[in-house]
Order: structure tokens, then C-alpha cells, then sequence
């Protein structure tokens, strides 16, 4: 049977520059003894100072470390670049901008076709809301709202639960007005496993950060609860 994993992080609030215990978990979930790991930090615009703190924290690793841009167009053929992919990791940003310009160069489909193939995917942030159903996002100017987003999970996601004080009472107002389903949040520092569309384990990388599913009750009310 084949094993598709997902690995949807909150956010990170780590040094710049430093290869984190969950991005790592990644690099171990692809079981290779130099795993091939593709960056595509379209959600920041390829912003250079993303690629360049990535590029630092893969500077002594042994890995095949390539980032996909595409402000910075060198990869001819990206499908078969994301094919050739043991992991693809996601960086933060702007997720309704990422899920626009994956659609219009086929990126969506291409890492699709490459997770359904058995390679790892994930991300932060953006890159951990964009696998699911929908989410809460900041993708607007000065508002958080609900975004429809791949699907590739089921229900919704909320990423930096813990780090933006407006988050909270917009999640729960997008889920009791019906606007998002239920689902998962996660703090910073905190990434959710997904296989084969089911929660498979919570990791954090800092004391004391976790994890949340939420729902709406039959009474048409908030629910929350730290997942264990």
C-alpha cells in the first residue's frame, strides 16, 4: 500500500538559517541515504532572503538541495524536477498568491503527481495551510478570512494559533458563521503528520507549543481541544 505523507507546520520561531528538528523530521520521513529536497517558497514571493536562510541551513547537510522559483525561472522542466523529488517543503507567506501561480504553471498538479509517487510534502505556514480543505488565512490586506485551498487534507487549518492575537477570535467567528469547517490549528513551532489523510503524530519543537482540532457543536458553538 502506498504511504502519502504530509507534514503541515504553524509557523517557525527559530534562529534564520537554522535546519529545525521538524523540517529534519521531513528529511527522515523520505528514508533516503541522501534524500533529494526541493524548497518552493513561492508564498514569499521567492523572497531571496528566504532562499538564502534555507540554502544556510542546508549548507552541511547531506542532502540535494535545489530550490524551485518561479520569479527566478532556471529549472526548464519543474514537472519533472518535483517528480525527481524525495521531499518538497513549502515555505511561508502569502497562501492565496502561492495557490494562484501554482495553478497558472501547473506546480499544484506537478507536486500532486510527485506525493501520489511517494514523496514527502509539507511546509510552514502558507505551506502548511495550502494541503487542506480551506483555512484561515491573512493572504488579504489588514483581515484574516476563510480561503479555500488544495483539498489534498480534509477539513481546514489555522497555522500560528499562538503568535497573532487576532487569529483566535477570527477562527472561531469563520467557524460558527459556517464559513470554515472544522479542523486542525496549530502554534508556532508545532507540526502536524498527516498520513494518508488521517492525523499520524503531532511534533513540536519548542516546550510547551501544541496542537488543536476544533469543530462546531450541534448547539451551533466553538469548540476547541488540545490534541494530546
Amino acid at each position: 500500500m502506498s504511504t502519502y505523507d504530509v507534514v503541515a507546520i504553524g509557523g517557525n520561531t527559530m534562529p534564520k538559517g537554522v535546519l529545525t528538528p521538524n523540517v529534519r523530521y521531513l528529511l527522515e520521513l523520505a528514508a533516503k541515504p541522501r534524500p533529494r529536497f526541493c524548497y518552493v517558497p513561492t508564498a514569499s514571493g521567492d523572497a531571496l532572503e528566504s532562499i538564502e536562510s534555507m540554502g544556510r541551513a542546508f549548507a552541511s547537510v547531506d542532502c540535494d538541495f535545489s530550490v524551485l522559483s518561479l520569479f527566478r525561472t532556471e529549472i526548464v522542466d519543474m514537472r519533472a524536477h518535483l517528480l525527481a523529488q524525495d521531499v518538497v517543503y513549502v515555505g511561508g507567506g502569502n497562501t492565496r498568491n502561492l495557490l494562484l501561480l501554482w495553478k497558472a504553471w501547473g506546480i499544484d498538479a506537478a507536486i500532486r503527481e510527485a506525493w501520489e509517487n511517494g514523496t514527502v510534502i509539507g511546509g510552514t505556514s502558507a505551506g502548511g495551510l495550502c494541503w487542506f480543505e480551506g483555512g484561515l488565512t491573512d493572504s488579504y490586506p489588514k483581515r484574516y478570512r476563510e480561503l479555500d485551498c488544495l483539498g489534498w487534507l480534509p477539513g481546514s487549518f489555522c497555522p500560528h494559533y499562538d503568535s497573532e492575537a487576532e487569529r483566535q477570535p477570527a477562527l472561531r467567528r469563520a467557524v460558527e458563521e459556517g464559513k470554515l469547517a472544522g479542523g486542525y490549528a496549530a502554534e508556532d513551532d508545532v507540526g502536524l503528520h498527516f498520513r494518508n489523510g488521517a492525523l499520524h503524530r503531532v511534533l513540536s519543537q519548542r516546550n510547551g507549543a501544541r496542537a488543536y482540532r476544533y469543530r462546531l457543536t450541534g448547539g451551533g458553538e466553538f469548540a476547541i481541544e488540545p490534541i494530546d
